[in-house]
């Protein structure tokens, strides 16, 4: 071994026993402020420090030193110039009569406790402790996932969060008009309905910063079809039957005229369905066309239905107005076709009736 390296470890086996003459302190033992007399250990205020954060750590030194180091519990940091960590987060910024000063960047949970500098002068030893803290912003780290559910299911969302200080948790639902809020990691929803379905916030929130994600939830349920509006055509004119269905998943439509079913282009018929529309377009109205429809909205969960009309409209003309409207309707429409014609043959024959 060289000269030089006798010498380098000659020097850490002294600052090793500097070290361990200073530190060997009674478990238990007050300790004192600088100005105590019966001691020259100090304890400086805590440091706090944002995780990600730089901290710098300084030590005053004064007197004439022969020996300086600042230690992290049972680890040396640096002894006087000499760096004996092997984190590279850690330097050295300042070392002089006045001032012993080191630097950790990027501050983590792990660099959290107490450090110790310790300095042999010409008089005697003391040391300066000084506790770093370190806050962590929230973190959501455990959330449900998007999910598809079952009308009437019941449903428990889960949202967990680390940081220091410790996170609270709330959830609320963004996306509908349903009011659901809680303020726990858990959001219980028994029975849930339709209207409770889509995205819902869980917040995660301490005195540092703010953690916001989202779960989906998609409700399945039985199609519910609009009541079916009857409607009046002209005999060769163009009629349309519309049926909107709101479901979960999306509903496929069934046409039928009494218990026949419609398929797309028969008879001169068209079936378009859009989204949740659905419609059935005659283009030239024929009397076999008049009659009881019927549609019927189906998904995986059920179906619903409901009925239509279509039913004769007769254009008036001068030899209707004395025959009277012809119409293919419900039960009630041949009682009020007969009372109009009678109407109108009273109005026809009243100047006759007045000349007696």
């Amino acid at each position: 071994m060289s000269v030089r390296g006798y010498f380098v470890a000659f020097s850490k086996c002294t600052v090793l026993l500097f070290l361990r003459m200073l530190l060997l302190v009674p478990a238990g033992l007050p300790v004192r402020s600088q100005g105590d007399s019966q001691s020259d250990n100090k304890v400086m205020d805590n440091i706090t420090v944002r995780q990600g954060e730089t901290v710098f750590l300084r030590c005053a030194q004064g007197d004439v030193v022969t020996h300086t180091a600042w230690l992290n519990r049972s680890s040396i940091l640096y002894a006087g110039e000499d760096k004996w960590s092997v984190d590279p987060r850690v330097s050295l910024v300042t070392l002089n009569q006045e001032e012993f000063t080191i630097k950790i960047e990027n501050v983590d949970m792990t660099d959290e406790g107490q450090y110790v500098c310790a300095v042999q002068t010409s008089s005697r030893p003391r040391t300066t402790s000084v506790h770093i803290l370190v806050q962590v912003p929230p973190k959501i780290i455990n959330l449900s996932r998007d999910f598809v559910v079952n009308e009437g299911s019941n449903v428990t969302l889960m949202c967990q969060a680390g940081g220091k200080p410790e996170p609270s948790i709330s959830w609320k639902l963004i996306s509908s008009s349903a009011h659901l809020a809680s303020d726990d990691e858990y959001l219980e929803i028994p029975s849930i309905s339709r209207q409770k379905a889509g995205t819902y916030e869980c917040t995660a929130v301490n005195d540092i910063d703010t953690d916001v994600q989202t779960v989906d939830i998609t409700v399945n349920y039985v199609p519910s079809v609009s009541e079916g509006r009857d409607v009046g055509v002209t005999l060769g004119q163009r009629g349309v039957l519309e049926c909107e269905a709101d479901a979960v998943p999306a509903a496929d439509f069934e046409w039928y005229k009494e218990d026949r079913r419609i398929f797309n282009g028969f008879d001169g018929m068209e079936i378009m369905n859009t989204g949740s529309l659905s419609k059935l377009t005659f283009f030239n109205v024929s009397d076999g066309d008049y009659g009881n429809y019927t549609c019927v909205a189906l998904n995986t969960l059920g179906s619903s239905n409901t009925s239509f009309l279509l039913f004769v409209v007769i254009e008036p003309t001068s030899s209707t107005l004395l025959q009277g409207p012809r119409a293919v309707q419900d039960g009630s429409g041949g009682a009020m076709g007969v009372h109009l014609h009678t109407c109108l043959l009273f109005i026809v024959f009243l100047p006759f009736l007045l000349r007696f």
